[in-house]
């Protein structure tokens, strides 16, 4: 169904005594994307099912498998949706096209990688539950890997640039980039499972010094 504007759209169930509400495809989509990553947060990614995701976003498991026709399909698109969620969120930050200061840039990566947004234990939650079980499934691999590829990319191009500038010597941008991307990873990780022993505070400045010790004229 189309609305007036062309924009592909559905109806929901039908509510006695209610309209039916007519909502645009994406719209559902990314509410079924939704609630797969709150229930991958509350009960891990082998027990999630397709009944339990569609009662969570209070939909038929039609509309679930109009949008994805199978479990396997709506999983690895919750997943791409975070990963590309993430890494096109640093990616954007690190091309840099509206900030040209580089330290300015470093600032507003690391704010992101540690921000609010990121750092929510759902997301979190999700992000981990995939990473384990990327080994035994290709395709999760094959999704993450991409991300990754291209962010790391972009790192080291970034830290290239900076050292660039800096006059640094002795620095190696790959190096640094697979560090800095491990460390954030690890506090990541940290943050997850030791919220008490490692606090958002703690791991922005653990985060910010390994920066200011790589780069001292770009962080303060």
């Amino acid at each position: 169904m189309s609305d007036a504007s062309g924009l592909m759209t559905e109806e929901a169930p039908q509510t006695t005594g209610k309209r039916r509400q007519i909502r645009p495809k994406a719209e559902r989509r990314q509410q079924l994307i939704d609630a797969t990553i709150r229930c991958i947060a509350q009960h891990g990614l082998s027990k999630v099912t397709m009944q339990m995701v569609t009662s969570e976003a209070g939909l038929s498991v039609g509309i679930a498998n109009l949008h994805f026709q199978s479990k396997d399909n709506l999983l690895k698109e919750t997943l791409r949706f975070v990963a590309e969620e993430y890494h096109g969120g640093q990616i954007k930050i690190m091309e840099g096209s509206d900030m040209p200061d580089l330290g300015q840039r470093l600032d507003a990566l690391l704010d992101f990688q540690l921000g609010r947004g990121v750092t929510q234990r759902q997301k979190m939650s999700v992000w981990f539950a995939y990473y384990g079980e990327a080994g035994a499934r290709p395709v999760y691999q094959k999704i993450v890997s991409t991300v990754d590829r291209l962010a790391a990319q972009k790192l080291e191009a970034l830290f290239s640039d900076i050292i660039k500038e800096g006059e640094y010597q002795g620095v190696d941008a790959r190096e640094l980039a697979t560090g800095y991307s491990s460390l954030i990873d690890g506090l990541h990780l940290g943050l997850l499972v030791t919220p008490r022993e490692l606090t958002k505070r703690r791991a922005r400045a653990v985060a910010r010094d390994f920066l200011r010790r790589a780069f001292p004229q770009h962080i303060s």
